[in-house]
């Protein structure tokens, strides 16, 4: 008896594993409340409870925008084979790109077109330096964007706290806000910046054509399928591999001009920037198998579980850490019946 990896499964025993996975993680969610004096069935209520209103559905779209754009870009590299972990730097490099026009550049009609350029460009740039160093050197380019991440976070706290510190109150942290010329346009009174949220869509469909529309990306599933295939070919595989990198940076530094453009109008200490985007949106790319078509899906699923969880430390008096663990809990369900769905069990003598 063992695992056998199941490459297609069938739509019944993957619906299957998730309802089975999701009945488990609503269980174990169960105790905790009930350890907490919470009743299960009102917390359930409210881990839902952006579904029912305006202002929640606003909520999952304004998490779902970063998971959206950074998860398109990560799911086209993990498919040629490059496995960028460091999407959260990427995402703080392109709000230093836009900080830095809103507040040192003069402001007028091309500000936030330079600042989508400028932040974009950074986060490419940012995630070529590891897309580079697995090319020449064969570095692991899991280690060297993992550690990206923390060089980005530092570098954002440095300029918050130092050479770009502005009029501070409360002793926080931040730069002075952006002239209107480099705010995004918002959806009445939400937080959810529709041009970013416009561009995340289009880049999935740009990214899915492109993957299974074209030569390139022909070349690009040859080379993750079967690299010895690719190299029997003659493909260029520095060329492709450096390209999908360059993609995936591209889109998570856009996706850091839109979090400070659209949503704080300034440049913040990181952990406001970003609530962990760039490593939930690795889960993203993963639900969707490799398909950018697929995040379409998977960023707002995760997007209400983010947005779930704190409607919960909002309406509950519960710790926060408690709250994690709820978010976790879901997230882990789903990696579960992911992996259950892959495989099957193989009786043999």
């Amino acid at each position: 008896m063992r695992w056998e990896l199941e490459p297609n499964p069938t739509r019944g025993k993957m619906l299957g594993a998730y309802a089975l996975f999701l009945l488990l993680a609503l269980f174990l969610l169960g105790l905790i409340f009930l350890a907490y004096g919470v009743p299960p069935l009102k917390a359930y209520a409210l881990l839902f409870s952006p579904f029912t209103d305006t202002l929640g559905l606003a909520e999952v779209a304004r998490r779902t925008i970063p998971l959206l754009l950074i998860g398109s870009g990560l799911a086209l590299a993990f498919r040629v084979g490059f496995f960028n972990i460091g999407a959260e730097g990427q995402l703080l490099l392109g709000a230093v790109g836009a900080a830095y026009v809103a507040l040192f550049l003069p402001p007028g009609p091309w500000t936030l077109p330079l600042m989508f350029l400028l932040g974009g460009s950074l986060g490419a740039v940012w995630v070529g330096i590891a897309a580079w160093l697995r090319v020449r050197f064969g570095a692991n380019e899991i280690l060297t964007t993992l550690m990206q991440n923390y060089l980005a976070y530092y570098l954002v706290v440095y300029l918050v706290a130092g050479p770009w510190k502005g009029r501070q109150v409360f002793g926080f942290l931040y730069t002075d806000r952006f002239p209107p010329e480099a705010q995004l346009p918002r959806l009445g009174d939400t937080l959810v910046h529709w041009p970013t949220l416009v561009l995340g869509i289009a880049a999935a469909l740009l990214l899915q054509a492109l993957l299974f529309r074209t030569p390139l990306g022909f070349e690009w599933r040859i080379l993750g399928e079967n690299p010895k295939a690719a190299r029997y070919l003659g493909l260029k595989q520095g060329r492709l591999l450096l390209l999908a990198a360059l993609s995936s940076g591209l889109l998570a530094g856009l996706s850091g001009v839109g979090e400070v453009a659209g949503i704080h109008l300034r440049l913040l200490e990181p952990a406001q920037i970003s609530l962990g985007y760039g490593f939930t949106a690795i889960l993203v790319a993963w639900l969707a198998r490799g398909r950018p078509l697929g995040v379409l899906l998977t960023a707002p699923l995760l997007g209400l579980v983010l947005a779930g969880g704190d409607a919960l430390k909002l309406a509950l008096s519960m710790p926060f850490r408690v709250v994690d663990v709820v978010a976790g809990l879901l997230l882990l369900s789903f990696i579960g019946a992911e992996a259950l769905s892959r495989h099957r069990l193989v009786w043999r003598r």
